[in-house]
């Protein structure tokens, strides 16, 4: 199977989020993917547990806000760059990539100070995809129906 390529940053979708458009950073060297995201809060729904979250969906811009909700997937403690440790919620979205869609986990945490809202880990890219650090957006994003 030939594996796609992607840059070092590209354009994502997470539909079952609300969002259209969404700028990332390929990280090869983060296990797992994660996604910022501020006054994290658990409630109940349906007899699980849920998170509802606020996310700044604009690189630079942390006036526009929207507004998410998601079954919690998991809780675990997370190293950061830093080798700072904290306990994330990780919540299972779609994610639209190229021409592809499949579900990834996502951690929840501030990115408030990131210029990239989210972070695309190697667990989500290493069954699909290449990365050639030397380019970006090798992906385009598709319109709705275009993905497998």
């Amino acid at each position: 199977m030939d594996k796609a390529i992607l840059g070092w940053r590209e354009w994502v979708a997470l539909p079952q989020l609300g969002i259209s458009a969404l700028k990332c950073k390929v990280d090869t060297g983060a296990r797992t993917s994660a996604l910022h995201a501020f006054s994290v809060k658990s409630f109940e729904k349906d007899n699980q547990a849920w998170v509802r979250f606020g996310i700044h969906p604009n690189q630079l811009d942390n006036k526009t806000e929207l507004w998410c909700e998601a079954p919690i997937k998991d809780q675990r403690i997370v190293s950061d760059s830093g080798g700072n440790k904290t306990e994330r919620y990780f919540i299972e979205t779609e994610l639209v990539l190229g021409n592809q869609r499949f579900k990834i986990d996502l951690s929840l945490t501030s990115r408030d100070t990131m210029r990239f809202r989210m972070l695309l880990g190697r667990v989500a890219i290493e069954q699909r995809f290449m990365v050639d650090v030397s380019q970006s957006y090798c992906q385009k994003l598709p319109k709705d129906g275009e993905t497998k």
